[in-house]
């Protein structure tokens, strides 16, 4: 992809695009960004670029105030189920032909996606139970697709909190789990044109989101991310299933 300008600038936008959205609904990053980071640089590399865009945007949201108002009692036994199964969705990935984990990401972004559209509410993701079988299954899905947020929002729904609660703990959640999920997958071989264009996408995408945080509800925001998500889902499960 290095010798085409385009495809960088598709790049680009696509981060930029996924930061804006993230900094809006304290997700969404990985789900926008995903699928089309998977289709330009490949399953390995496009799910460690979106784990170091998502984790640098929440770090940028809770460094803006949102730190105040993380539940840390609720994210402990989050996190720490995450980094037990952050190893095991790197083993699966590393394992698993590209044409299957293009169609595996794809999968897993589109279902999750529509559980979470659904508004879906799982008595098993209640109380401290519900927060270890969310940390582990958004664990492996970060570090073996790149798409750790919808096991967290599922059990947002389910624990009752609004968006403006909701928003400060994903990003904690984000910081941690993407460092674990970074750590075990290392970081994306991108040459240096491309590494500035997705730093300018992020920074420009952090501007643009904070800019329409008062003028977006939260509700809008929210559906056109599951939206978008939904639709690059289904389009990198086709590419998937297209070369199986």
């Amino acid at each position: 992809m290095s010798g085409c300008c385009g495809a960088e600038l598709v790049l680009g936008g696509i981060v930029m695009a996924g930061a804006s959205v993230q900094w809006l609904t304290g997700m969404g990053f990985a789900l926008i960004a995903v699928p089309a980071l998977v289709l330009l640089l490949g399953p390995g590399d496009g799910v460690a670029l979106a784990n170091c865009g998502s984790g640098a945007i929440c770090a940028l949201g809770l460094v803006d105030g949102g730190w105040r108002r993380v539940r840390l009692t609720a994210m402990v036994p989050l996190v720490a189920a995450s980094a037990c199964t952050v190893p095991a969705g790197t083993w699966v990935a590393a394992r698993l032909p590209e044409p299957v984990l293009l169609a595996g990401t794809g999968t897993l972004v589109s279902l999750a996606v529509l559980l979470v559209m659904a508004g879906l509410r799982v008595p098993a993701l209640n109380g401290v139970k519900g927060a270890l079988t969310a940390g582990a299954a958004g664990g492996f899905m970060n570090a073996s697709a790149g798409v750790g947020g919808p096991p967290i929002s599922l059990y947002a729904v389910n624990a009752g909190w609004t968006v403006r609660e909701f928003v400060p703990n994903a990003q904690f959640y984000g910081i941690v789990v993407n460092a674990f999920s970074i750590a075990t997958n290392g970081v994306p071989q991108l040459n240096p044109p491309l590494w500035t264009l997705a730093a300018a996408g992020m920074t420009a995408g952090a501007f643009i989101g904070k800019s329409l945080t008062t003028r977006v509800s939260d509700h809008g925001a929210r559906l056109l991310v599951l939206l978008l998500a939904l639709a690059g889902g289904l389009s990198t499960l086709a590419k998937g299933a297209w070369e199986l």
